[in-house]
């Protein structure tokens, strides 16, 4: 009987190496994000069902009782069920409830995932080398280990997102490939990215202007890393818009079910909650969350169209869109700015002409909410919803 084993360990090779050796037993493996608190952690184990805890001692894991050899250790939890033999990893996801879900991904969909990205980036496992900087709670970071697996290609594991580190995973051990965010991109800088043959960018809206080798991916958890590249879907996967606007895809790496049994896909098509549309070149344009349209005056409003516009102002640093209640417009588009540098935030005006130039009058922001950072993700994603709840440093509304 396959159980789910969790791995409490930061990002590196003994990461690599309790993943492969789960893998090769039949087991399932469930990623802990390292910066949660052990109470977190523990809840995630009983809440997705892991049987199995393995920690490396660093003070990070919730482990104990018997050695597995060297500084690992591993301890049985007994809450734990079983997973479905065929089964490879679950990966946690709050969705859009906050509560925890277990995304199932078979080891068939997971070689599937692995054989088209690495056939759409040309890799070639003989000469290529991924730096994996992003974290391995994440389907971005956690595909990119059983790429390795699956392919063979060799990988170089960091902890974290480091400049350093990054660049030397390439310039000193021959690293070809990183995934990255926009967060993280932004750090690396455009000098530091041209030191990798690709670039693959994930987790968010990517920036304008990209350098040819910075491929865009989109897609989800539930989906096993991107399926999307440069917005032509990977061999195997197919996309459509329904009649609501919304992006549902069909493909083998798509997740098998929920942990607790529930599968959301409707006839094969798994519905994405994304808005968007197909250019007439054929390829699949990203809007944004359904849920996150701001219905302003009777005109939709996409917040990140906005947000990609007004982080070209040269005093904003970051910026985050979302609708508020307006009892004029019903809702009205308001800019979270974290001003850029000692120069002080843009007015008000100067983002609204940006936004109308650009887009049209519609999309220009009736608020400006200026703060000393924005709420994201681990992996860099604006939380969209929490902008409201941010300390401001200074508000303007027209």
């Amino acid at each position: 009987m396959s159980r789910l084993v969790a791995l409490d360990m930061p990002g590196g090779p003994g990461f690599l190496d309790q993943l492969r050796r789960t893998l090769d037993r039949g087991d399932a493996v469930l990623p802990l994000d390292q910066r949660l608190p052990r109470a977190a952690r523990a809840r995630l184990v009983a809440a997705l069902g892991a049987s199995v805890v393995v920690s490396d001692g660093s003070g990070r894991g919730g482990g104990g009782g018997g050695r597995a050899g060297g500084d690992v250790a591993e301890h049985a939890v007994g809450t734990g069920w079983p997973v479905e033999p065929g089964d490879a990893v679950v990966v946690a996801t709050s969705g859009t409830t906050g509560e925890p879900k277990g995304v199932v991904l078979t080891r068939d969909a997971v070689a599937a995932s692995a054989r088209a990205t690495s056939a759409r980036l040309d890799v070639d496992p003989a000469a290529d080398r991924w730096c994996c900087c992003l974290p391995l709670a994440h389907v971005g970071g956690l595909s990119i280990l059983l790429r390795s697996l699956v392919t063979g290609t060799a990988v170089e594991v960091l902890p974290t997102f480091d400049r350093a580190h990054v660049l030397a995973a390439a310039t000193e051990r021959g690293a070809t490939l990183v995934s990255l965010v926009p967060t993280t991109l932004a750090r690396l800088g455009a000098d530091g990215a041209r030191v990798y043959r690709t670039v693959v960018l994930g987790g968010s809206a990517p920036p304008e202007n990209l350098a040819p080798h910075v491929v865009t991916t989109y897609g989800m958890t539930e989906t096993g890393s991107g399926v999307v590249y440069d917005g032509i879907p990977l061999d195997g996967v197919e996309v459509r818009v329904d009649d609501t606007g919304e992006i549902l895809l069909r493909g083998p790496m798509l997740l098998r079910a929920y942990r607790d049994g529930t599968d959301p896909r409707r006839d094969g098509w798994l519905p994405t909650g994304d808005a968007g549309s197909v250019t007439p070149d054929g390829r699949l344009a990203v809007h944004g969350r359904l849920d996150d349209l701001i219905v302003s005056g009777g005109e939709n409003v996409w917040p990140e169209q906005v947000e990609a516009v007004l982080g070209r102002h040269d005093k904003v640093a970051e910026v985050g869109v979302a609708g508020r209640p307006d009892p004029d417009w019903g809702e009205r588009v308001t800019a979270y700015v974290v001003p850029a540098g000692d120069g002080g935030a843009p007015h008000l005006d100067e983002l609204r002409d940006l936004a109308e130039d650009a887009i049209g009058p519609w999309a220009a922001p009736r608020e400006l909410v200026v703060v000393a950072a924005l709420p994201r993700t681990a992996i860099g994603k604006l939380r969209r919803r929490e902008l409201a709840s941010v300390p401001a440093l200074a508000r303007v509304v027209r």
